[in-house]
């Protein structure tokens, strides 16, 4: 990518950051939308799955990441702010001296917090509404989900963020929306399908499983939070911005 249209990540970041200062209710408000559109794919895709899951769980895994793209296609349309598309705009800008690592890490805070607490809201509604049924398919799989060996959660969750994070680059390079949805789409839709580990994603799912399935770890589950979440970073931090800010940088 030129430098041109990558500078737009370090422009993006001096936004995000002077919206959080002048202008806090909004950029929380902003990052709990993200948390409600991540908590809708989420239900849409473990209800795909789910009802595949006797049948066909091939056929489920895959429409269920296909129609999981609906929670970046939402934040990119609608506007929102997400953690983890944060993690490689934010460090852009950091990398580019557009804003400072504090501001940086302020954004992520505030972001990761927001998205939580619209994952909670949103997922929690959605358990009060029946959970459409899913309690024994949250049962099955939850226990495989939180059995993964740590080193192995962690390097899913790098490359979690560097499809995601991908989705959001070729969101900004794309000039019509058709492009923009096919790029989303085929990005979003990949790593839900190789089965990576997205830490707002699980935000929504741990939720859900926290109030249907009893008896599940709740260490288990902020532990796992706290593994994907630093290989999320990294993966959208270190992986994908630092790479894309020496490659196309003019200085």
């Amino acid at each position: 990518m030129p430098f041109d249209d990558v500078k737009k990540f370090s422009n993006a970041a001096v936004a995000k950051a002077s919206t959080l200062r002048d202008h806090p209710g909004k950029y929380f408000i902003r990052a709990m939308m993200a948390g409600f559109f991540i908590a809708v794919a989420m239900i849409y895709s473990n209800v795909v799955n789910s009802l595949f899951a006797d049948t066909s769980a091939a056929w489920g895994k895959f429409l269920g990441g296909l129609v999981f793209s609906i929670a970046v296609l939402l934040i990119v349309f609608i506007g929102s702010e997400l953690f983890t598309g944060n993690n490689l705009v934010m460090a852009f800008g950091a990398y580019d001296h557009a804003v400072t690592w504090g501001q940086t890490v302020k954004v992520w805070i505030v972001s990761y917090i927001g998205n939580f607490v619209g994952c909670f809201l949103f997922a929690g509604i959605w358990v009060l509404a029946g959970g459409s049924g899913t309690k024994e398919f949250f049962a099955g799989m939850i226990d495989g989900k939180l059995s993964i060996a740590p080193g192995e959660m962690f390097f899913r969750a790098v490359l979690c963020n560097f499809f995601v994070c991908l989705a959001v680059a070729c969101g900004t390079k794309c000039k019509e929306e058709a492009a923009k949805f096919l790029m989303i789409v085929i990005c979003i839709s990949g790593f839900v399908i190789a089965g990576f580990e997205h830490c707002i994603a699980n935000m929504a799912l741990f939720t859900a499983v926290g109030f249907m399935v009893p008896g599940v770890s709740i260490s288990s589950m902020l532990f796992s939070m706290l593994i994907v979440t630093l290989g999320n970073m990294v993966g959208g931090a270190v992986l994908l911005a630092l790479p894309l800010r020496k490659m196309s940088a003019d200085k």
